[in-house]
């Protein structure tokens, strides 16, 4: 597994890393323990050494999923989590109070069952809080020991230099894939000019550029992906035309279309590490290959050509996630 630099501070880890989110929250139902501690445990077999997890999953649950799974491995992978929403009432509610910040950490640390945590996220920026205060607050958890690096998820062009300026972000985290490449206008090149990783969470559209979606796939309630707008009926059906291009060029390059997007997402920058997720042996092992994928200049050129002519139907997130994004 090829290895990568998240932005200039020292953070180095698998080129590919593994979203664990959906290993018990967001996407149906909650899978067997002992199967995604396998799973988990192929992955470093593999060579990732990069993980993401964060409190509001479950809650708490995938922490303690992915701490259990990857205590025998402490000191040798990179486990990102994140802190910044609470369940009140069974909603989501921003909170990113220094008070707060501290329960959270304390909580993660004992859930990864580390004394230290490699990147802290704050999951999504809180407006009652000036990003200068959370920043002063992490500042002061590095010092402790308690967090190594830090950065932000979701956050705008803005919000990233007033906090970079504080204590300098390691990452972002932000959705990026062929689907949605609204982060190529502002975001990547501030990134780079900031010298700050970027994290792509959904490279593979949330499963739609696998090919394994479409107008007639239902899901459940407890699937995130049923009251998001992209993933209606008519929209999948609208936006299959990726997919065929997707599905065209795998069968030049004899790779699947997963592996294809990933390629994709992996030649735009040396310091971009996707983090796909998966609950299946045969998927990860998959989205690993994308490492071999290779994109000449001009392939890469004309693949963009084509995707900008491709409009993207349906909104992301519904509503009144929408308004969390960005700020």
């Amino acid at each position: 597994m090829q290895k990568r630099k998240l932005g200039n501070t020292g953070l180095e880890v698998s080129a590919i890393g593994l979203g664990c989110m959906g290993m018990s929250y967001g996407y149906g139902k909650t899978h067997d323990k002992k199967e995604m501690f396998s799973l988990i445990h192929a992955a470093v077999d593999r060579g990732v050494t990069f993980f993401d997890t964060a409190e509001v999953y479950g809650p708490y649950v995938n922490e303690e999923l992915v701490g259990e799974a990857l205590e025998p491995f402490k000191g040798n992978v990179a486990i990102a989590t994140k802190f910044g929403i609470k369940m009140v009432n069974g909603k989501q509610v921003l909170d990113s109070k220094p008070e707060h910040i501290r329960l959270s950490v304390e909580g993660s640390l004992k859930r990864l069952r580390v004394d230290c945590i490699d990147l802290y996220y704050q999951h999504r920026v809180d407006p009652n809080v000036p990003i200068e205060e959370v920043a002063g607050l992490v500042q002061e958890l590095i010092k402790e020991g308690k967090v190594k690096y830090w950065g932000l998820s979701e956050a705008g062009v803005e919000t990233i230099r007033r906090a970079h300026a504080i204590q300098p972000l390691t990452a972002i985290q932000s959705e990026y894939s062929m689907m949605w490449r609204n982060p190529e206008l502002e975001l990547l090149p501030a990134l780079e000019e900031l010298g700050i990783g970027f994290v792509p969470f959904a490279p593979l559209g949330k499963g739609f550029l696998t090919g394994k979606i479409d107008k007639n796939t239902k899901f459940s309630g407890s699937d995130f992906r049923s009251i998001v707008p992209r993933f209606k009926s008519e929209n999948l059906e609208a936006n299959q035309v990726l997919v065929n291009l997707i599905e065209t060029i795998a069968a030049e390059k004899n790779a699947s279309p997963a592996q294809i997007a990933l390629g994709w997402v992996l030649t735009q920058k040396p310091w971009i590490c996707p983090i796909p997720g998966t609950t299946k042996l045969e998927r990860l092992e998959e989205n690993l290959g994308a490492v071999k994928v290779e994109l000449t200049a001009e392939e890469l050129t004309n693949l963009n050509q084509a995707l900008s002519k491709i409009k993207i139907l349906g909104d992301r997130y519904p509503a009144e996630y929408a308004k969390r994004v960005g700020k």
